[in-house]
Formats: structure tokens, sequence, C-alpha cells
């Protein structure tokens, strides 16, 4: 299968190049040529099969050409090898907990998936790959840990001072080898620019092989769609229409999920939950992508004002507002709203919520309102420890830190200053 460009569909390459290069020369993100639906009986039976059997069926048809079978599944062996589970909250409420990988976030999916295909690509390469990738939380854990001592991979990853949340920063910045941690004088969007500049950049890269392990990569945001196959599985004996209601910042995660869904996934409809940066709310009203400078809130790694990956949602129903609309509904909530909500939660039911879950929430109980028959999954994108201050502020009391959490605590915090492209790039064009 051939990935071509949103910005030019004569722009054809293979995954393997989709994956090195990360985003197209004419700076479109890549896509499929095509997403044909898994067999119906998949689906019938989707009970039977293991989450490894499931992925690999489910990703095949997107790699098959640039990764053996054999080869495929060692990969997703190493990527899934911990616990997706739907724990219900409520009548007719569920989440699908997405925090037991080793970084405590959904990104390791992605990251643990890309990093082990470009370990795979990278076999007899003789030019290293560097990647380049900027967070506004849990991507930079996440893609640290994935790649942390992959053969020809050096990662750098930008996040904005005092942005991300301390434990978020531990994670990113303390493990040193083939990791290194640019703390950026700005917001998430400054980081994102001065990556996307990077990649345009024929002085870095005439000498450097460059990719990116943001969403914007397809071997970063396809396998996000394991994780909804997984709950459809768990949650079919409901018996009741099913619905995800997606935390959304870069809007990855959430086009992923409908990448199940065209594959056949009979789920009918997606909430995108937003904080304050309401960009996708208002064009789901408006049908006017507007841009914004992003607001930052609690919910910190939602904090994007022109989310990358709407535009291939957008490509995903024709550029047609109003067969989107059919699919997918959006809201957007404030920190207030989010806080009051885990109190609320937690004092009804006991569950500990982390402000992105309880955004999802949010969305989800807007959305049923006037779907009172609707079974609907929020998903809990990350621990509630990693966002440790929002929890205690707001529910007075402190969960137990995770083993995976509790070893880097201790660890040196080793980061590189920097307040313009300009360093970034020198820094690039010296190491």
């Amino acid at each position: 299968m051939k990935f071509y460009s949103l910005n030019n569909q004569n722009i054809k390459v293979s995954f393997k190049d989709a994956v090195i290069a990360g985003i197209a020369p004419d700076k479109g993100l890549y896509f499929p040529e095509s997403i044909t639906p898994l067999p119906s009986d998949f689906f019938e039976n989707i009970e039977e099969l293991s989450n490894q059997e499931i992925a690999f069926q489910a990703i095949h048809q997107f790699v098959n050409e640039d990764i053996p079978d054999e080869a495929l599944k060692e990969i997703i062996a190493n990527t899934l090898d911990f616990d997706f589970p739907v724990v219900d909250i409520e009548e007719s409420v569920a989440t699908l907990e997405l925090f037991h990988g080793p970084t405590m976030a959904f990104k390791d999916v992605g990251a643990r998936f890309m990093a082990n295909c470009l370990g795979n690509f990278s076999q007899g390469e003789k030019q290293d790959v560097t990647v380049l990738v900027a967070t506004s939380g849990d991507t930079g854990g996440a893609v640290a840990n994935g790649f942390l001592g992959v053969d020809g991979v050096k990662v750098v990853i930008l996040y904005p001072s005092g942005k991300v949340s301390e434990i978020q920063e531990k994670q990113l910045t303390t493990l040193g080898q083939n990791i290194e941690a640019m703390e950026v004088d700005g917001v998430f969007d400054d980081c994102q620019r001065m990556v996307k500049t990077a990649f345009l950049d024929s002085e870095i890269t005439d000498h450097k092989k460059l990719t990116s392990a943001n969403s914007i990569n397809v071997a970063r945001w396809l396998p996000q769609l394991f994780y909804f196959l997984f709950a459809y599985k768990q949650s079919k004996s409901k018996g009741k229409e099913i619905i995800f209601s997606v935390p959304s910042g870069n809007f990855g995660n959430i086009c992923a999920g409908m990448v199940a869904q065209k594959l056949g996934m009979p789920v009918k409809h997606f909430v995108a939950s937003t904080n304050v940066n309401d960009v996708v709310p208002k064009f789901m009203k408006n049908g006017i992508y507007e841009p914004m400078a992003s607001i930052a809130t609690i919910s910190n790694a939602m904090d994007v004002g022109d989310p990358s990956n709407f535009v291939r949602i957008r490509h995903l129903h024709q550029d047609n507002l109003e067969t989107l609309q059919q699919h997918l509904s959006s809201y957007s909530f404030t920190d207030e709203a989010t806080k009051a909500t885990m109190k609320e939660v937690y004092s009804k039911t006991g569950y500990v919520m982390d402000p992105h879950g309880a955004v999802g929430y949010l969305g989800l109980k807007e959305y049923q309102k006037n779907h009172s028959n609707a079974y609907g999954i929020f998903l809990e994108t990350a621990h509630p420890v990693k966002f440790l201050d929002v929890v205690e502020d707001t529910l007075g009391l402190s969960p137990e830190i995770p083993p995976q959490i509790l070893k880097v605590m201790d660890q040196e915090k080793k980061s590189h200053q920097i307040a313009s492209y300009e360093e970034l790039k020198q820094y690039l064009l010296k190491n």
C-alpha cells in the first residue's frame, strides 16, 4: 500500500518511507491510499481473538509490503504487553484505561509500535535516523521510553518549559543514552512550529535523516486504532449502541478510532471532548476552521490551538461537514467544569480520573443527554498520578505512585534550554 500527501495526492510513498520522512515534502500529512474493511466475521467472532491477533489483522493491509508477517507479529508482541481494561463507572458509562503501559499514557502504544518499526527498518542502514518530536506532555515520555536504546535512532524531544507536569518532565529528561530533551521558552505550538521548520530546512535535512514521532507520523497514529477494537471486543456483549468519547488535543487518537470505524467496527459515533482550546467544537458548529493561540489548562496534553490531525478526519469524511457531523460531535469544557466532574465522580463512585479523562467523561455525558440508549466509553488517557498536583488540589488525596513512575522521580533532570529555532538548528547540525 502507498501513502499519499493530503496536500497533493500525486506524492505517493511506501509505509517505510512515510515513517522515515514523517511528513511529506509539501508539508502534507501522509494518508493511506485505501482502507479496506475487515471481513464481517472478524467482528462477529472478535471475542475469540487475542489482542495481538486483532492488532495483526487490523494493521496488516497498511504495512505488509514493508514488514514481513513474522516481523510484524514480533513488533506487535513488543508493543502490546500490557492490559487495556474497560471499567464500568456507572449505568451505561465506562472508561477504557490506557495507562497500564510503561509510561502510563495512551501514547505508549503508538510510540512503541513506531520505535519497533524504525528499529526494523534501520537494520543494515548506514545513516542514523534522528527522531524530532514536540510534546505537550505525554508524547515525550512515551517516545523517550519507546525509543530508548534502539540502535540507529537518536531522539530529540522539544517541550514547553513549565507547561508539563513534573512527572511528565522527569519521564523525558532523565533517561539519557540516545534521548535528548530540549526545554523551550514558549508553548507547545512553538515547539511544534520549530519541529515542522526543521523538517523543511535543507541545511539540516541534507546532512541528517529526520523523522517525527508525533501523531503526524503514520506509525505513531495508525496503531492507536488497536485499543478501540479491544474496547469493542470487551463491550460488544452489552447489546447497546457503543460510542467513544475521546479527550482530544492534536486529534490523532480519535482519528485512529475513526479508521477502526472505516475498517468495519460497528461504532457509529465519536465525541471529541476538548478543553477551552475549542477550534474543532467551533468548526463543527459553523464550518469555519480558525486556529488559535493555545491556552494553558489543567489538561495540558490537550492545549493545542491548531490540531494537526483534524485534516485527516476531514479527509476521512470527504471534507463534507454534514457527513462529518453524522459521525462526530465535539464539545469544550472549562477547568472549573473539569474539576467539578473529578469531584463528583469520585464522591459517587470512588473512581479517580485524571483531568483529561474527566474532559472525556464530560463530553460523553453531554452527548448522552440526547442519546440516552448509548453505552458510552470515555478514554482515560493517562494515570491520575501523572497530574498529581491537580488530583491532590481537586480531590484532596494522593494516589499511590506506581513503580514505573517512582523509578524516574529521583533521577536528575537534564535538558537543553532554547528560545529560538536557530538554537535548535545549531544543536542538530553539531550533534
